[in-house]
């Protein structure tokens, strides 16, 4: 049996009882923490579950699939996931051998920034295609044609744009909302005058909401990581009113 377990968006307190209750009783427990910045304490978590957890980095988990996949098939096996579990194709796809081997699977969900973006004011139905925003070393410096597609198809039909920053976990390096707007300046689409909402640290007790023009918010500090940005779309009367009350003045 495979399990996937949802870590939800801060540390080991946002695991479900359902997810906590599931890990006790499998044989093995990995973890996955590249696609996000996990805060939480790995021997808290350990603790609470009474197992060893088996670190996997992304190359990990691509490359011990078939491994995983062989021990599920014996054995009951969980892997912690950031978030949601079926945010990151990569999950997808170890079900889907999962699955074609006959291996019984599980899902337990938790919160993940699909959810957690509702905390803007910003209608979540209200989202169209979500981008991400690479370091420029990994597109030779040029800004990907799909990406700004998405970003002008988006905001032709008025929907918001939830724009997800670039992670090397491996270096610890987490793209910020500065270097992003700077990037997308590079863009036919954003300017010094174009209004973003910053969202930091979601799920954590700090969160941070920020709105404001891009040249009024570019070189604020704004703490620790994780990040998004959104580029909103045509704004409904309660959407505008509550994002005011985190508007950066000039």
């Amino acid at each position: 049996m495979l399990s996937l377990i949802g870590l939800g968006l801060w540390d080991e307190e946002d695991v479900s009882l359902k997810g906590v209750n599931r890990a006790k009783n499998v044989d093995k427990v990995y973890m996955e923490s590249y696609t996000s910045k996990w805060h939480g304490n790995l021997e808290k978590l350990e603790k609470i579950i009474g197992k060893r957890i088996e670190l996997l980095k992304r190359e990990n988990l691509e490359e011990k699939s078939d491994e995983i996949i062989k021990e599920a098939k014996d054995k009951k096996v969980a892997i912690f996931v950031l978030g949601d579990p079926l945010i990151a194709t990569t999950h997808i796809s170890l079900l889907s051998d999962a699955k074609k081997f006959g291996i019984k699977t599980e899902i337990i969900h938790n919160a993940s920034i699909y959810s957690a973006i509702g905390e803007t004011g910003l209608h979540a139905y209200k989202f169209g295609s979500t981008v991400t925003i690479p370091f420029p070393e990994k597109t030779s410096n040029k800004f990907p044609e799909s990406t700004f597609e998405s970003i002008k198809e988006n905001k032709k039909i008025g929907l918001h744009t939830l724009l997800l920053l670039d992670i090397i976990s491996e270096k610890n390096r987490y793209m910020t909302p500065n270097e992003s707007m700077k990037i997308l300046l590079g863009t036919k689409i954003f300017t010094n005058n174009t209004e973003v909402v910053v969202f930091a640290r979601a799920g954590s007790k700090d969160p941070l909401i920020l709105y404001g023009k891009v040249k009024d918010l570019i070189e604020k500090e704004l703490g620790e990581p994780p990040f998004v940005l959104i580029f909103p779309g045509k704004l409904h009367f309660t959407e505008k009113e509550y994002l005011e009350m985190f508007r950066v003045k000039e």
